[in-house]
């Protein structure tokens, strides 16, 4: 202890640092996603997966609308509808029907550590749309991170499905095809959205993915009603892990800024994980956790969290 401090009175004595707000919300956020998996597969178990994604996204549409005119953000809903509803199909509706899909028969810790691959499907979005070409060690981070989508998906898809985390690889590209979905929403969001309240942006996006996936879902709609465990498990699913979730990540962005932010995206499916072995009990193999490594490492270099340091060369004495 420095002299400073122990000299210090009782009085004058600084009261301690409080946790950083942003911290909690990061882990809340994280938990909230990665139980999202668990609760799409109890829910399209017996719904089916595209009712089971219609019902979430109008859970979350009908809880986010009176906190959208509560917070007075209603008119920039109104005068950007166009825009939020076309690209609540590419951030919400598509994408959720597409894992409901694959989690019919795909672990759920497998899907989450695929669903990990989003930040660099988006750096490749924006590199088409956007010309934002990414440096080296961006470029790495993507060779790495597919490579280690490939490694799951080669072991993964298999002729037993629901064996230590293997699925069919047409679950696998299922899972892909949401996380391209949420790369192209980003770089959408991007274009057309820039400077309206993210509320309006969020709630906008229900909206369209309600409107999207309403005809789909009735006429697919399960002949026999379903238990009241898979009714509970929609609710939360939309209100907790889609509207509050929501609530969450954009304050969260506000609060610590988009790079840390994105760190949610290696929490996720550390959740997704252990509510899968705890409540489902899901194997976790050997491999999907090097796999997992392998994913996180691309995740963390493509979106430039981490970054590859060039080697300093020797300067060369100059000749007198």
């Amino acid at each position: 202890m420095s002299e400073n401090v122990e000299a210090a009175s009782p009085t004058t004595a600084a009261p301690p640092t409080p946790p950083r707000r942003w911290v909690i919300d990061l882990l809340l956020l994280a938990a909230l996603w990665g139980a999202s998996f668990l609760f799409m597969r109890i829910g399209a178990a017996e719904f089916g997966a595209l009712p089971t994604a219609a019902v979430r996204v109008a859970i979350a549409m009908l809880f986010l609308l009176p906190c959208l005119f509560i917070s007075g953000h209603g008119p920039a809903l109104l005068l950007h509808w166009k825009a939020t509803t076309i690209i609540g199909v590419f951030n919400s509706g598509l994408p959720f029907a597409l894992f409901c899909f694959a989690l019919l028969v795909v672990p759920t810790g497998l899907a989450a550590v695929i669903n990990a691959t989003v930040p660099m499907f988006g750096a490749l979005v924006a590199w088409a749309w956007f010309r934002d070409r990414p440096d080296g060690s961006r470029l790495v981070g993507l060779v790495i991170g597919f490579a280690g989508v490939a490694m799951l998906a080669s072991r993964s898809a298999g002729p037993h499905p629901g064996d230590a985390g293997s699925a069919p690889l047409w679950a696998v590209l299922a899972c892909l095809g949401a996380c391209l979905s949420y790369g192209i929403s980003a770089s959408a969001a991007r274009r057309y959205l820039g400077g309206i309240p993210s509320l309006a942006t969020a709630t906008g996006s229900q909206i369209g993915a309600t409107l999207f996936l309403a005809l789909p879902a009735i006429w697919f709609w399960p002949t026999h009603m379903p238990s009241l465990q898979a009714w509970l498990a929609l609710t939360v699913l939309g209100v907790a892990c889609t509207g509050i979730a929501y609530i969450l990540f954009f304050r969260l962005i506000e609060q610590a800024g988009p790079a840390r932010a994105l760190t949610v995206t290696f929490l996720v499916p550390v959740f997704a994980v252990f509510y899968g072995a705890v409540f489902l009990h899901e194997p976790i193999t050997p491999w999907m956790l090097i796999c997992a490594a392998v994913i996180v490492c691309g995740v963390a270099l493509s979106t430039g969290i981490v970054k590859l340091r060039r080697p300093a060369t020797a300067s060369r004495p100059r000749p007198r």
